[in-house]
């Protein structure tokens, strides 16, 4: 059984375009590196990873299969022009790795440009996938969450206990993912209010199971998360540097 890597990064990512900086967030370069490749070198480096597909931004296609030589990441198997929405450009990474692979394989879905999620993360995904069938990535809530219709008034206030923020990679069957895909977009086929794999199966109704993640798993949405990252990734290496001293 493979456990395959399903990289989505087909976005243009609008909140950090500017008129100085047109270039998508995923290329965008942390310490001479571009964020993509900080993402891809943690599914590279797992031991237990076997192949890597990517969809990627269609005007970026060349550029990112360039990006993957000049690293040497070896795991991608493919690499495929992103659609419409997220969740269509993971359907296209998927329907690549059906046409490769079994049914029955694990598939790790993940953020190009969540690129700080730890090795341990990974293997409790997959360990949950094959044990509950997937494995939605989550940390509890510190914050209170509130609810409401209209964005000005609270509907409703759960108890923050309950609360977890879910994040990636989210894992699954592949076969079992591509099935709920295919049922989705007969009824929704542009997936509408569909924002992750784990809203996709629930709309589906079906169960999900949730492996504890790490909480500088960050999704770089904003200039803000830039400088986040900047900083875990500064904080990493002077904690690996500390280890060996």
């Amino acid at each position: 059984m493979n456990n395959i890597a399903i990289i989505f990064a087909g976005g243009s990512g609008t909140r950090l375009v500017n008129s100085e900086n047109k270039i998508p967030k995923q290329f965008l370069k942390i310490y001479g590196k571009p964020i993509i490749i900080y993402t891809l070198q943690l599914f590279e480096e797992h031991s237990l990873i076997d192949k890597i597909y990517i969809a990627i931004h269609p005007d970026y296609y060349d550029f990112a299969k360039d990006l993957v030589k000049r690293y040497h990441i070896a795991k991608v198997a493919g690499v495929v022009k992103g659609g419409a929405s997220s969740q269509e450009s993971i359907y296209n990474a998927l329907k690549l790795a059906q046409s490769e692979n079994s049914n029955d394989d694990i598939v790790l879905i993940h953020d190009g440009v969540r690129p700080n999620i730890t090795s341990e993360v990974i293997t409790k995904n997959i360990e949950c996938a094959r044990k509950n069938g997937n494995a939605i990535t989550c940390t509890s809530c510190f914050e209170t969450i509130l609810v409401s219709e209209n964005s000005k008034n609270p509907d409703h206030v759960p108890c923050r206990k309950n609360t977890y923020r879910a994040q990636a990679p989210q894992t699954f069957k592949l076969g079992e993912i591509i099935s709920a895909h295919d049922e989705i977009r007969k009824i929704n086929p542009n997936y509408n209010d569909i924002v992750d794999s784990c809203t996709l199966f629930h709309a589906l109704k079906k169960d999900t199971y949730m492996a504890e993640g790490n909480r500088g798993n960050i999704k770089i949405t904003t200039i803000e998360d830039l400088y986040i990252l900047r900083a875990l990734i500064r904080y990493k290496e002077d904690m690996e540097v500390f280890g060996r001293e």
